[in-house]
């Protein structure tokens, strides 16, 4: 049974798609909610620990599974490990979304870790949102762990967000490429009040022909602190580009640490990285179109973000 809290944050972390579109497995307070299978998907409840295996065949062509969780309740430490096994050739798009609503004092965490086993030549999108709200004092927490281990030939699309309204986070990242690979990452993240986040992300280019991107955009507010630490290891002749950007206001902190790693003298990988306040021309061009400064603030973000 889904009632209106589970709903609500089920819109803004999976939008119109739950339930309607292709494979889906929802989790609600550390259990399963509602589950179905898709014309190519397979869904197994995993029988030694909380989680589930997603199995997607090679004749998925353009199929989406949605695994979105809520937990809504204070003090609850929810932790699950969900697999998928995605065979050659197949095209498929994840979406994981992630949501707490704590109205209470205790900690409320969840911590998710997958797992990607990618066949030759599969092509998969891989969509993440984390949000978090409620009038608790309660922290809400969301630690995510993502190990990818892609075959040769294999496409990796990766696009995380977290929205608003995380008190901590902290994310780990894996990735091991084999030949040909190609891997492209777009990390977004805006923090304020005392919010704190990590990104530590490891990418291991083992295979020849191989090529990463990765891209971070982040808005730090108030008292909140960033740290972010990338890194790309080149083991064979592949091609690499990690870029860090954000913007800091109020009395926030960004720690930002790209790290590039050549193995091999064919290796060719880039890193860039800034940080910076809100150019004042911009403001001021958006006020005399008649905007506040806050309006102005919101709409440079949003772009930014975007």
């Amino acid at each position: 049974m889904i009632d209106k809290i589970a709903e609500k944050v089920l819109n803004v972390i999976d939008g119109t798609g739950f339930g309607k579109k292709g494979a889906y497995n929802f989790r609600y307070n550390g259990k399963p909610a509602a589950f179905a299978n898709g014309k190519n998907i397979r869904i197994e409840r995993k029988k030694d620990k909380q989680g589930i295996d997603i199995y997607i065949g090679k004749k998925a062509k353009g199929e989406e599974v949605h695994i979105p969780v809520v937990v809504s309740t204070p003090g609850m430490t929810d932790i699950v490990y969900n697999d998928f096994y995605i065979e050659d050739g197949s095209d498929v798009t994840i979406v994981a979304g992630c949501g707490i609503h704590n109205d209470g004092c205790e900690e409320t965490r969840h911590d998710g870790i997958h797992s990607f086993h990618i066949g030759k030549n599969a092509v998969v999108r891989y969509v993440e949102k984390h949000y978090g709200e409620g009038n608790g004092k309660g922290g809400r927490v969301l630690n995510p762990v993502t190990d990818i281990h892609m075959d040769e030939g294999s496409s990796f699309f990766m696009d995380t967000a977290q929205i608003k309204g995380v008190d901590s986070t902290e994310r780990k990242t894996k990735v091991h490429m084999k030949a040909r690979c190609r891997l492209h990452v777009v990390e977004k993240l805006m923090t304020h009040g005392e919010q704190h986040a990590l990104s530590d992300m490891d990418v291991w280019l083992e295979g020849e022909e191989s090529s990463a991107q990765v891209i971070s955009r982040s808005v730090a507010k108030g008292s909140s602190r960033q740290i972010f630490h990338p890194k790309a290891i080149g083991m064979a002749k592949c091609h690499a580009h990690i870029q860090c950007d954000s913007i800091i206001m109020d009395s926030a902190n960004v720690c930002s640490i790209p790290e590039i790693d050549a193995r091999n003298v064919d290796a060719q990988i880039i890193h860039e990285a800034a940080i910076g306040r809100i150019n004042n021309e911009q403001l001021t061009k958006l006020q005399t179109l008649g905007m506040t400064e806050e309006e102005a603030e919101a709409v440079i973000i949003e772009n930014f973000l975007n």
